[in-house]
């Protein structure tokens, strides 16, 4: 069932419940060629993290991404080195997984507010500590973040920082939750530069009971949103990969086979009915990153 498309899309083990084994073959066997890992897959393996590494790479899976929710910028003092020790150890996992990218959600710590140039100065070091192991660092704004609430908020830290290997993880419930005007989305996208968006988490969402529940492309109720946001990001030039990042109770609660063929179908829908329709403008694109050099000089 595997296709060239599904080579763009990645399986988050989130999204998937049971043993961890369980959660790789069932990614797997829906033709998945590549997943998302955080770090309590590892360590929560009852075989330890070395028999967890070794049971990613006897299934044949590609690590596109690891997560790593450490709370790690814009801390100070013994906090911050304790921090740092964290972070450091989830690029030696991500390093022993052969994972070219750790995800890094932005701080929830309020004391991150603190000092506006404490999470540049923290996501840098970071950076640099990578740069060693050959791995890029996606920072990603989310609505609990104290640093950075959005992704323009965190594209704003990444400009900040400038350094080669630190980029953005873009959230696409970021993007939904937010309700922008499809003229003014197109606007805020193009302040980013596509070849330092690293990863793209692709989700749909889902309003009952008073909560909004992230769920798969297909689940949801935005889902010509979505199309919309691929699109643009398509035809703004990215080309990375899109992490299939939903989760919730009720996914929780279905075999980890079932909710694999559920992101199987959103991954094609997204593959082949929204990506191939997408009629990428290479001399617009071209053009609009002259202008944009252009500018840079002039300034």
């Amino acid at each position: 069932m595997n296709s060239a498309n599904m080579n763009d899309f990645s399986m988050d083990s989130r999204s998937l419940a049971g043993a961890f084994s369980a959660k790789l073959s069932a990614a797997r066997e829906a033709g998945f060629s590549e997943i998302t890992l955080c770090a309590q897959d590892l360590v929560g393996h009852p075989d330890g993290v070395d028999a967890a590494i070794t049971c990613v790479r006897a299934s044949g899976l590609a690590v596109t991404g690891f997560q790593a929710a450490c709370d790690f910028e814009g801390q100070t003092g013994p906090l911050h080195a304790f921090k740092l020790d964290l972070a450091q150890a989830m690029l030696r996992l991500c390093q022993a997984l052969r994972c070219p990218l750790l995800v890094l959600p932005a701080s929830r710590l309020p004391g991150a507010t603190d000092d506006a140039h404490a999470a540049a100065r923290d996501l840098r070091q970071l950076a640099l500590l990578a740069i060693p192991l050959n791995i890029k660092i996606g920072y990603q704004g989310w609505a609990g973040g104290a640093v950075a609430q959005t992704y323009l908020q965190a594209w704003d830290r990444v400009c900040e920082v400038d350094m080669p290997n630190l980029g953005l993880s873009l959230d696409s419930q970021d993007v939904l939750a937010a309700n922008t005007p499809q003229d003014d989305l197109l606007a805020d996208l193009e302040m980013l530069d596509p070849d330092r968006i690293f990863l793209v988490q692709v989700t749909d969402l889902l309003a009952t009971a008073g909560q909004t529940l992230r769920v798969l492309p297909g689940d949801g109720s935005h889902h010509e949103a979505l199309a919309a946001l691929v699109t643009s990001l398509h035809g703004l030039g990215y080309r990375g990969g899109y992490n299939l990042a939903a989760f919730n109770d009720d996914y929780a609660a279905m075999p980890a086979q079932h909710v694999a063929r559920r992101a199987r179908d959103a991954a094609l829908w997204l593959g082949q009915d929204v990506l191939q329709r997408s009629v990428p403008l290479p001399n617009q694109i071209r053009l609009r990153r002259s202008l944009a050099a252009q500018v840079s000089k002039a300034s």
